[in-house]
């Protein structure tokens, strides 16, 4: 019976071989993940914006009536930041410390630019979890190791899952660690040839329960069976999107549901 880990490697695989005879479907497909990221990263964080008016502010550049201006830039800009994840990914050159504060900026930049890509100054809490967070003052040497660290890692799945969990822990930023947090985990998948991770609303709580069992148990394994059960999703949807492309060029007549 296969492991977690080789069901990944597995399906990773045939994703390879895959995505350069279907290179359409696999940008349709980017498309699809800038709204479905969005969408979910900033529900996650209250945002009120639907799945369909995430899709419309981003791709019409149009408002919804009745929601707050600042759910709109925060789509906008979480929009921004996912451009340049994508681009960084493409890049042959480590991740730095600067980089995690530019996806930050761009995340924060349209809804809080003082605060944009600068560390906090103040002392930081995260509603309903017991976590000590490090001090202001501990955050610059804190982030120092974090960069190194981050610039010799290998890309791999599992760095991506211990870059989000290192980087949301120190909680460097006054607003936005989450966010940034998880567009760094998936700059190093797609780095690494993965699919990007989508963490939906539906799933804060088992999520949340994940991270806080690493934080503050040292039980890695909830966090690390959450994280492995999300990528093996986005690569089963990447799997089967790709597939029915090509069985549909092969078979032109073929109908479809």
């Amino acid at each position: 019976m296969q492991t977690i880990d080789e069901q990944l490697w597995a399906k990773k695989a045939d994703l390879d071989t895959l995505r350069p005879i279907a290179p359409q479907s696999y940008e349709a497909l980017a498309k699809w993940y800038d709204v479905e990221l969005t969408y979910t990263s900033n529900a996650i964080e209250g945002n009120s914006l639907t799945r369909a008016e995430t899709a419309i502010v981003l791709e019409k550049g149009i408002t919804v009536s009745g929601k707050p201006l600042r759910d709109h830039m925060e789509a906008v800009g979480h929009k921004d930041a996912l451009d340049y994840v994508r681009d960084l990914a493409r890049r042959d050159e480590p991740i730095r410390e600067l980089d995690v504060r530019q996806i930050h900026r761009l995340v924060m930049g349209r809804t809080d630019p003082e605060e944009a890509g600068n560390y906090s100054q103040h002392a930081r809490l995260i509603a309903g979890s017991p976590l000590t967070l490090p001090s202001p003052a501990e955050i610059g040497p804190l982030m120092g190791d974090f960069g190194q660290w981050l610039s010799r890692a290998k890309p791999s799945a599992e760095t991506a899952f211990a870059a989000h969990e290192k980087l949301v822990t120190i909680h460097p930023f006054s607003d936005g660690n989450g966010r940034t947090s998880r567009l760094l985990m998936n700059v190093v998948l797609l780095k690494s040839g993965y699919p990007p991770v989508v963490i939906g609303p539906e799933q804060r709580v088992e999520y949340i329960y994940g991270l806080e069992a690493l934080q503050l148990r040292g039980d890695a394994q909830p966090y690390r069976t959450f994280m492995a059960g999300r990528l093996e999703a986005s690569l089963d949807r990447h799997l089967s999107i790709l597939r029915q492309s090509l069985n549909q060029d092969v078979n032109p007549n073929r109908r479809t549901v």
